[in-house]
């Protein structure tokens, strides 16, 4: 019976050849389409699983709201993670992270910089699960002076992996003992880093302050922890911890320090939850959102619903060619559930061939998808291992749901009103169909919007006024690494094209970050007490920068007095509430006990910028003058620019003959801040375009069958003297209302939708009618060109051979 159903279902789509292409392209690229969005989320839920203690580690996050700043911090003070061992039973082992930027590492006689090292606790093996392949774990990090590398960084300084005893010269001054190599941090990590060093070599890690917030500090809980339990002992431990430091900071006890506003807590963050859930300051990479996990699942849910609807109604406006093959078949006996059977045989073989197109255009498409969506998704054994049994039930499970609807359909048919021929016209009932072709474009029409939407706030981003010039500034790295780095900056000043020169690792699209309180009077009160970033600059600056001093001066050179002077922005005199804020004091605790402080005068106030994303508004930051290395930012304008470049290099070399020359365009740091939104507009635009695609393989179906049922209707209207023109436009009027009802469904849920994205950036576009205005025309143009190809070829034919049967 089986092999019956196939043997048949195989012919019918022979036979109609035009009827299967359609569905099987449709079919195909809808699985596609899904196929890579599931790759991507089964990559992005795939992060830190490598770990096998992943249900037990967590990260402690702290919980600040002080002196007008209300923020949550990945990390927190040095000695919280020996308290949390010593207090709480319930933690089996701790393990710390400290960055301190980029290292020089020596290879042969040029120093090479890695930007993935970091300093860890021994304990870092005991709580993550990375195995090593040479070395002992359990004593790798403990001595000072050790370092454990990855495998890359072992073939990339020794050309061999077992490199255990051997030494590493970093910064020109210490010598490394490597000590263990393990194997690359996989890619779906939080972190990613090459070298971890010793804990012990750094002094900042012994400190006592409960009250710097510098280490991201991991704990592996014993099972059966509860989790509730164990963050309701925190704030006791916080309270004993940071209280007679708050004392001796701010002059107030913890109790006073709460009644007063603010809060100091700590809260646990699941390392499974870190990539998707986790976006707070000082993570030790970029991670991802769940929110675009989300929208990527409906959209494929939707492109695949819009293939499965192609295929129920081609099926169901084809009803008139089918409808004497079932009116036979009852005649002679067939049940209707044998008729069932038939249809979905036809629609699961479809289905099929169709699988089998998406996976193979799915293998091609890959590399393209991972260059825009910035993975590295591979098709491995493993992946195999889930993907094609996953495809074999999509088959089955698509392949009766998209025939389910036309195989009851059809197998419905009476017999006595099928030979009777009251079903000629299988195309006209359809108040379904109607429905299916609205949602079909509706959802195509919901992505054109949603993509236009994302482009344009991307550009209202790109032109943006920042309160400084991204445009004409090159950032040259690491001169941390020179002794004479102002000298440097006074040479490239004298290069023609080179307008100013500033030496500060701070910058507004990156580099160092420094968060201070400052206070308005020498008892710090904190009811206006500002927390704010406070940069080291020079005094050039801000002209490099083309900031803009609305009040007072810049910093000048020379002038001793500037040494404890600031300029502050809008920002901040807002959180400060002064009216006049030049002249004004503010003070400054100079050291970790808050034992001494120190006065500095405000001489300036300059323009706000934007030195964070533009999903945040501008924070407050104060500016001081001193000497700040990591960053030199020069200004240019030059129509050559490559040969400007090579005039750096030239003279960096002069001073670092044994340094790499490594240099950036602020624009393009600027940019890599939205990238995960530029690759959403990407991904939107080719998904969008898969959509509307998949749409007009089924209008264009439609379309045709409309066409062939009113064969006769044609050819009478055109000896009656109807043109083309009037034809098309009678076969096209049906389609383009139905269009139109999607764009009246689609846009206000469309613009509700983007709305609410739109509100995750303090500094948005507005959405434009003419947005909406130019989706629905667009969609109704793409219908009609679609449409008409059907329709035009109908209106073209001969009237006598549609009509010689009559």
């Amino acid at each position: 019976m089986f092999k019956n159903y196939i043997t048949t279902a195989y012919r019918n789509l022979k036979k109609n050849k035009a009827f299967t292409i359609i569905n099987v392209l449709g079919l195909a690229l809808g699985l596609c389409v899904c196929l890579l969005i599931v790759l991507y989320v089964v990559d992005e839920f795939g992060y830190d699983k490598y770990n096998t203690k992943l249900d037990r580690i967590y990260r402690v996050n702290d919980n600040i709201k002080f002196g007008g700043m209300n923020k949550q911090f990945a990390q927190s003070p040095a000695p919280l993670a020996a308290a949390f061992t010593a207090n709480f039973p319930e933690v089996e082992a701790t393990a710390r992270f400290r960055q301190w930027g980029s290292y020089k590492v020596r290879k042969g006689d040029q120093n090479v910089h890695e930007n993935h090292v970091i300093f860890a606790d021994p304990t870092l093996f005991d709580v993550f699960t990375l195995p090593m392949l040479f070395g002992d774990p359990k004593t790798a990090l403990r001595e000072p002076h050790s370092v454990v590398i990855t495998q890359s960084i072992a073939r990339k300084y020794f050309n061999q992996e077992d490199v255990v005893g051997k030494a590493l010269l970093l910064n020109d001054s210490i010598n490394y003992k490597v000590t263990g190599v393990i194997k690359d941090i996989p890619k779906q990590s939080h972190f990613h880093f090459d070298l971890f060093l010793a804990m012990s070599d750094l002094q900042e890690s012994k400190d006592d302050s409960w009250l710097n917030n510098n280490f991201n500090t991991y704990l592996l809980l014993k099972p059966g922890t509860n989790l509730r339990t164990l963050e309701s002992k925190f704030e006791p431990l916080i309270r004993k911890g940071a209280g007679g430091q708050l004392q001796g900071a701010i002059r107030m006890d913890y109790d006073a320090f709460v009644r007063a506003g603010n809060f100091y807590k700590l809260n646990l963050v699941a390392l499974k939850d870190i990539h998707l859930h986790s976006n707070v300051v000082g993570e030790l990479d970029g991670n991802s959102s769940i929110q675009y996990v989300y929208i990527f699942l409906a959209i494929a849910a939707f492109i695949l619903i819009v293939a499965c609807i192609n295929f129920m109604n081609l099926s169901t406006a084809r009803s008139a060619n089918r409808a004497r093959e079932v009116g036979v078949r009852k005649v002679l006996g067939s049940l209707r559930k044998y008729l069932v059977a038939q249809f979905l045989s036809e629609s699961i073989i479809v289905t099929f061939f169709a699988a089998v197109i998406a996976l193979a255009g799915a293998w091609l498409l890959l590399p393209y998808f991972n260059e825009i969506s910035g993975k590295v998704i591979t098709i491995t054994q493993d992946t195999l291992l889930w993907l094609l049994p996953l495809s074999l039930l999509s088959v089955i499970v698509i392949g009766c749901i998209a025939g389910s609807y036309p195989a009851f359909f059809l197998s419905a048919f009476k017999p006595v009103d099928v030979l009777k021929g009251k079903l000629s016209s299988g195309f006209k009932a359809g108040f379904l169909r109607s429905f299916l072709v609205v949602f079909q474009f509706g959802t195509s029409i919901f992505l054109i919007i949603g993509t236009m939407i994302i482009y344009n706030q991307l550009k209202f981003i790109q032109n943006k006024d920042l309160g400084f010039d991204r445009n004409h500034v090159v950032t040259i790295k690491n001169t941390d690494d020179l002794t004479n780095a102002n000298v440097l900056k006074d040479e490239l000043m004298t290069i023609t094209g080179v307008k100013n020169a500033s030496l500060s690792g701070f910058t507004p699209t990156g580099g160092w970050r420094n968060s201070t309180t400052y206070f308005t009077n020498e008892m710090r009160d904190t009811k206006n007490a500002l927390s704010t970033q406070s940069w080291v600059v020079d005094e050039n600056y801000i002209p490099t920068m083309k900031m803009h001093i609305i009040e007072g001066r810049n910093f000048e050179k020379g002038r001793l007095a500037d040494s404890s002077s600031l300029v502050i922005n809008e920002a901040a005199v807002k959180q400060l509430g002064f009216n006049d804020p030049v002249g004004q004091d503010l003070f400054v605790i100079v050291d970790s006990k808050g034992e001494h402080q120190k006065r500095m005068h405000i001489i300036g106030v300059v323009k706000d910028f934007n030195f964070n994303s533009l999903r945040d508004n501008v924070t407050p930051v104060v500016l001081s003058m001193g000497y700040s290395t990591g960053q030199l930012s020069v200004l240019v304008n030059s129509s050559d620019m490559a040969g400007l470049i090579n005039q750096l290099k030239q003279r960096w070399h002069s001073f670092a003959p044994n340094a790499a020359f490594e240099y950036s365009f602020m624009d393009d740091e600027f940019d890599a801040t939205y990238r995960t939104e530029q690759r959403m507009g990407q991904l939107f635009i080719s998904f969008t375009t898969m959509a509307i695609v998949i749409a007009c393989l089924g209008l264009f179906g439609l379309a045709a069958y409309a066409a062939e049922q009113r064969t006769k209707e044609i050819g009478i209207r055109k000896v009656l003297g109807a043109n083309v023109s009037t034809i098309v436009g009678m076969l096209s009027k049906d389609f383009i209302k139905l269009v139109i009802i999607a764009i009246l469904i689609a846009a206000p849920l469309a613009w509700l939708s983007m709305q609410q994205w739109l509100k995750g950036f303090a500094y948005r576009d507005t959405i434009k009618w003419w947005v909406i205005a130019v989706a629905g025309f667009g969609a109704i143009i793409i219908a009609f060109l679609t449409i008409s190809i059907q329709s035009i070829k109908a209106a073209l034919a001969n009237p006598v051979k549609s009509l010689k049967n009559e």
